[in-house]
């Protein structure tokens, strides 16, 4: 039996106040934050963590992202908090930034994936934030979605995953931001990026200068996942997908050019872009990066319902949010690009 918590309307702490209980006693609530929607469990509850593991498919030594409602609760879960992750954490928290630090001995290291670091953040969304207060416990939560699909974006996703498996989801909404946090590792002298997100790099390197951008982010295979995203398949729908970038109206016409090519191998296709394209099936993703960042996993888990063979992907220019966009479009389409 899955509580389906309906709160659209803002925080209801009565409401609220029931999956916070389930939180304190080691059940699992998928909850929004201003990213994506969480599957969260006690932290320092080894076994509430496991069944996190066991719910989504992931791989034991996937680490998992500890959400906390207060800064101070950094040094409750961080051996060392070095003076760059006070700057960052006083000019981007809440919000959609993971600090990566030394993990205290009391995180279990099943939290960790194994490791002896742990991945912070605090959450801008209201729901999620009453939520950690409520149940006074960190709240280790990757995205609420099996593991390697596209993440979630509404209640309605995580219902389609996770409906009778888990004990409560709470339905905030769709979450305004649609891509994961960007995740910044500072236990080396230079901060390292494992995953960009919905903070975009530039403005951490206004704050904290110089980082080094990990291998990984533009494809290469790593053994020892430090982040979410790092190793394992992502965001991937049952539908095969490529992804076209370079020169807009270049690829405005490679993607025309590619329709028609599958078309007559008998595929069912299906377009996500910013321009409307004659295909089996279009999605249009909006007309500005933060558009197509929030509309991204929706369009891939809406074209698999409309039952596309393809899906033929449009980039977008990498920098800012559009670093985290095709991050995660690339590992959709397991690295199948085309440039044009």
């Amino acid at each position: 039996m899955t509580i389906v918590i309906l709160m659209r309307e803002g925080v209801q702490r009565d409401k609220l106040s029931v999956a916070a209980r389930i939180l304190k006693k080691g059940g699992l609530v998928a909850f929004p934050t201003e990213t994506v929607y969480g599957l969260g469990a006690d932290a320092l509850n080894e076994s509430a963590v496991r069944r996190i593991f066991e719910a989504k498919g992931r791989p034991a030594d996937n680490p998992l992202i500890v959400h906390i409602a207060e800064v101070e609760w950094l040094e409750k879960l961080a051996k060392e908090v070095p003076e760059k992750a006070w700057k960052l954490a006083e000019k981007f928290w809440p919000g959609p930034l993971t600090i990566v630090l030394p993990a205290r001995d009391t995180v279990p290291r099943t939290t960790t994936g194994g490791l002896d670091t742990v991945a912070l953040r605090m959450p801008a969304h209201p729901i999620a934030l009453e939520l950690i207060r409520l149940s006074n416990v960190p709240v280790a939560a990757p995205s609420a979605n099996i593991s390697g699909r596209p993440s979630p974006t509404s209640a309605d996703h995580v219902i389609e995953d996770f409906y009778g498996k888990i004990d409560c989801i709470v339905d905030g909404g769709e979450t305004p931001i649609g891509v994961e946090s960007t995740v910044i590792d500072l236990t080396s002298e230079v901060p390292l990026l494992l995953r960009p997100g919905g903070l975009p790099v530039e403005e951490i390197k206004k704050v904290i200068g110089e980082i080094i951008i990990h291998p990984a982010v533009k494809g290469e295979k790593v053994d020892i996942p430090r982040s979410p995203g790092m190793k394992y398949k992502h965001y991937s729908p049952n539908a095969q997908v490529i992804v076209v970038e370079g020169n807009r109206e270049k690829v405005r016409e490679k993607i025309d050019e590619l329709v028609e090519e599958y078309r007559k191998k008998g595929f069912k296709v299906g377009v996500m872009a910013t321009e409307e394209h004659d295909a089996d099936e279009f999605f249009y993703l909006g007309g500005s990066v933060e558009e197509v960042a929030r509309n991204l996993f929706k369009a891939l888990r809406e074209l698999d319902r409309r039952g596309v063979d393809l899906i033929i992907a449009e980039g977008v220019e990498e920098s800012g949010l559009g670093m985290a966009v095709m991050n995660r479009l690339r590992k959709a389409a397991g690295y199948r690009v085309v440039k044009v």
